[in-house]
């Protein structure tokens, strides 16, 4: 026996029945292990997550210098099927077709320029050298998004016989909707933050410095609407 560092003791079993034990323990956790390491996978090979505007230019760099010897072939990709730009180590730079007339490379830099992208360009783009052993030497997860609509707020004043004000705040397929107390003028002194999170964006009401903001926002554009 062996006495380990919390003071406690460790008792030695033989290899055979470790064995044993240790696949006994892997057959009950062999679905949450494959679970895990699946998911560990998944988050590896996303890349780093990227959020441009529609109809903005995108800037894609390599994380390292890139030096080509003879047999070289560096790439951009997306999605591990079509080709962006290949490029040689003796040779120009070659823009697939369907990117020519909105994609620039830099021969120096290895940076790939994507201009006015749309949402069918969200994917995930790989800068690549295949040579012996292929070496990934950039990742993004690029997701494209429209800019949010606008809000409109609107305020149910305070009256002389009440002391809440509803406000609601509204875009073109979301609502949502809080109360506020009212001071003895129409002015608000405290209420319940109120948000909701829709696919790509979120919409949010609340009190700041006796004024109600109507935000809506995404990873690429915000609108605010506020209300004395």
């Amino acid at each position: 026996m062996l006495r380990d560092w919390r003071g406690s003791v460790r008792r030695f079993i033989p290899v055979n029945s470790q064995i044993t034990s240790a696949c006994h323990s892997f057959l009950r956790m062999g679905p949450l292990v494959l679970l895990f390491f699946s998911l560990l996978h998944l988050c590896a090979t996303q890349g780093t997550p990227v959020f441009v505007q529609t109809g903005t230019d995108l800037l894609l760099d390599v994380k390292e210098p890139v030096v080509l010897k003879e047999a070289d072939l560096f790439t951009w990709n997306v999605n591990d099927r079509a080709n962006v730009v290949r490029l040689a180590q003796c040779g120009k730079p070659t823009i697939s077709k369907n990117y020519t007339s909105r994609a620039e490379f830099s021969a120096q830099t290895h940076s790939l320029l994507l201009k006015n992208v749309q949402k069918e360009d969200s994917g995930v783009y790989r800068a690549r050298v295949a040579a012996d052993n292929n070496s990934d030497v950039a990742e993004y997860s690029v997701t494209v998004l429209d800019p949010v609509s606008g809000v409109k707020l609107t305020v149910k004043l305070c009256s002389s016989d009440s002391t809440k004000v509803t406000v609601i705040c509204s875009t073109e397929d979301s609502l949502i909707s809080s109360t506020f107390t009212c001071a003895h003028k129409p002015a608000l002194t405290r209420g319940e933050r109120a948000e909701i999170i829709t696919p790509g964006a979120s919409l949010d009401v609340y009190l700041e410095n006796g004024s109600v903001i109507c935000n809506h926002s995404n990873q690429v554009s915000s609108t605010r609407h506020p209300k004395d």
